[in-house]
């Protein structure tokens, strides 16, 4: 019988093997006292608990392939409110090839990303229009334009901007579109715009097929906000990439000893389809576990049953003098995005756009950004401003 198992961090008064069979029984067949059928082939077993580690072997049948809702009520359910588990977390878990393969995963990988795009053997550079909200649809495109014309490779909407009356989002896809059209045909240097599409699960489809109308050429979700089911609509029915916000997942990842890591959400992403998810910084403002990182960047990218490999984002306080440290961790199938890092400086969002991408240009060539900056007005000013 095949299983998935499940890995876990607990902490509680009993000895941890208990533990371990309390959280198998809870989650698969048993209940607080016994009753008949309990003991059956379907019910989880130990397959180690030792310190404050235990996994748990979930057998395939207990999962409806396909449906990663219940996937996560089966592996992250009731176990969080156990009483006797003072902490738990959800490490990470092995998905056996059965329900891995019940998921198309990404319609758009990296390599596909990069052949829309033309680019080639290099990270890709993002930004997020700032102010993250408050601007019409004119001023949005008039940002993005400039931090195409700085060379940048993809414009994002942050994750509290859908389709507000001060921009709404068929104005928006259809102003910026055009403004980007227009950097390209006097510049050739194409790039995304990833419009958050985040609505209900009844209305996401449609919103995105209003954006598709009006020119988009990527869509956005906010993925733990709007559900894993709702980024595997829009991966399945929409021929567009899918770049996916984590917004909300500190409240799920940020406590070491309890919730659920980011790793097993990254592996969720993927599985539901999409291009590009932010996963965390090695250098930025946001608080992050370099191990994890590590973790994730290797579950989006490496060989997984057939399934398109996923962009890992690095995002959050990102300026140009943070761009080395995140590209030492990620390397070249990444994209580094920076908001205020692009914005912020001195010379305007166009500068801040040249800056961003000499700093990868001088990550690229092995040179020092400090030296590199010598001979790069734009990166001198950022690191004059922000250090490095």
């Amino acid at each position: 019988m095949m299983n998935l198992i499940a890995k876990y961090y607990v902490e509680t008064d009993l000895p941890i093997e208990v533990a371990a069979e309390a959280i198998a029984a809870e989650q698969s067949t048993g209940t607080w006292t016994e009753v008949e059928g309990s003991g059956s082939d379907l019910a989880a077993s130990v397959v180690r608990a030792v310190g404050n580690l235990a996994e748990i072997a979930f057998p395939v049948e207990l999962f409806e392939p396909g449906n990663i809702p219940q996937y996560l009520s089966v592996i992250a359910g009731n176990l969080f409110g156990l009483g006797a588990l003072s902490h738990v977390r959800l490490l990470d878990m092995d998905i056996p090839e059965r329900l891995v393969l019940a998921h198309k995963g990404p319609r758009f990988g990296i390599e596909d990303a990069r052949q829309i795009l033309g680019a080639y053997d290099r990270p890709l550079v993002g930004t997020i229009v700032k102010p993250k909200v408050g601007l019409n649809p004119k001023q949005t495109a008039m940002v993005a334009g400039r931090a195409v014309r700085g060379g940048l490779d993809l414009i994002k909407d942050d994750e509290t901007l859908t389709d507000q009356s001060f921009c709404p989002l068929p104005e928006r896809v259809e102003a910026v579109m055009a403004e980007l059209d227009r950097v390209e045909g006097e510049t050739g240097k194409k790039a995304f715009y990833a419009v958050n599409v985040t609505t209900g699960a009844d209305e996401i489809a449609e919103r995105a097929d209003i954006a598709i109308d009006h020119g988009a050429n990527m869509v956005m979700v906010d993925v733990l906000t709007a559900g894993f089911s709702a980024l595997e609509v829009l991966s399945s029915e929409i021929d567009l990439p899918v770049h996916v916000h984590r917004t909300m997942h500190a409240a799920l990842t940020r406590d070491r000893r309890h919730g659920i890591s980011m790793l097993a959400i990254s592996k969720l992403v993927r599985l539901a389809g999409g291009t590009n998810l932010h996963t965390g910084t090695y250098a930025g403002k946001m608080d992050r576990d370099i191990e994890e990182n590590d973790r994730c960047r290797d579950a989006l990218r490496e060989s997984w049953f057939g399934l398109k490999r996923v962009f890992p984002v690095a995002s959050g306080g990102v300026h140009p003098g943070k761009v080395k440290g995140n590209l030492d961790g990620y390397g070249i199938d990444c994209i580094i995005q920076a908001g205020g890092g692009v914005h912020g400086h001195p010379g305007g969002t166009i500068a801040g756009a040249r800056a961003m991408v000499q700093a990868v240009d001088a990550w690229m060539k092995g040179i020092p950004i400090s030296e590199y900056a010598r001979n790069h007005r734009e990166l001198e000013e950022a690191i004059r401003l922000w250090g490095t």
